[in-house]
């Protein structure tokens, strides 16, 4: 990566303006610095997606080594977005650590009801707090943003009661300027599709198991394969319900095509393959919950 104003960037072409992010953007970055200078030292939850690892870059280029990227590795979290953790890390050289969360081991969170995101988001909180404490870091910072707050998130209730602080969500950051200000700064994950836990696929009241999930993930990982990105694989049994992008659909239904997806997916253990027709859209389990916002 080449230099700009941080230590990570690289510098944009002409092709590159329709990304250039707009004032508001730039702004609301100014206001990310001065939030996260204030915390003197943090822990980044660190997924490996563009949000979490905008923020991860933001911390190490105000902080230096007084910010600590932390990735939880579970059952539950693709291996996707662990390799894209390692790849920035590597390539921007700030410090870096994995731990192990043991969320398949609360019968609560295989249970999967509505808000089992609450019970993976206490597990990884504790281990975060526990590691914080020992580090002696001041704060655990998350890449929620502006955008998160319209949809059904228990998982914050978790964060406040931890103690968590989403600094792009209190300058006001939503996924396009996170995009733009990431593509500036020259990360790789920019423009990576929105994912989220592998036990999201799963409806609720339906158990999740390692099987299940190891089962999404092959499916997953095949499709992208096949050159979609963006993809969900929705595990309802034997029958696996496949959500792409809607730009995708026309090249999913071609007979050579389809018959791949087919093989491909089956291959991950399911009997049968259904394409959703409406596509892939985020929080498609949600849309029977009422929606309740936490702060």
């Amino acid at each position: 990566m080449k230099k700009t104003s941080g230590r990570t960037g690289r510098s944009s072409t002409s092709a590159d303006d329709a990304f250039t992010p707009d004032a508001r953007a730039l702004d609301a970055e100014r206001a990310l610095r001065d939030l996260v200078s204030g915390f003197g030292s943090a822990l980044v939850a660190f997924s490996g997606g563009v949000d979490s690892a905008y923020l991860a870059w933001i911390a190490h280029d105000v902080l230096g080594d007084r910010a600590l990227a932390v990735t939880a590795l579970s059952e539950s979290y693709p291996a996707h977005h662990y390799d894209l953790a390692l790849t920035l890390a590597r390539q921007a050289g700030f410090p870096h650590e994995v731990v192990h969360t043991r969320e398949m081991e609360r019968p609560e969170y295989r249970a999967n009801p509505v808000n089992r995101c609450y019970y993976c988001k206490d597990e990884l909180y504790t281990v975060l707090g526990g590691l914080a404490r020992a580090r002696g870091l001041a704060v655990i910072v998350d890449g929620n943003n502006a955008d998160d707050r319209g949809d059904y998130r228990p998982g914050r209730q978790a964060a406040r009661e931890a103690g968590v602080r989403s600094p792009l969500d209190e300058v006001g950051l939503d996924k396009a300027a996170i995009r733009a200000l990431a593509h500036r700064a020259g990360l790789p994950q920019w423009d990576e599709p929105a994912s989220a836990c592998l036990s999201s696929r799963v409806p609720y009241e339906q158990e999740v198991t390692p099987e299940k999930l190891r089962a999404i993930e092959q499916a997953e990982t095949a499709l992208r394969a096949l050159g979609f990105r963006g993809c969900r694989v929705r595990h309802h049994d034997d029958v696996a319900r496949l959500e792409l992008q809607r730009a995708d659909l026309a090249r999913a239904v071609e007979p050579e095509t389809a018959q791949a997806i087919a093989a491909a997916v089956r291959a991950a253990g399911f009997r049968f393959v259904a394409l959703d027709l409406e596509g892939y859209r985020t929080g498609s389990l949600n849309d029977r919950i009422p929606l309740r916002v936490i702060g």
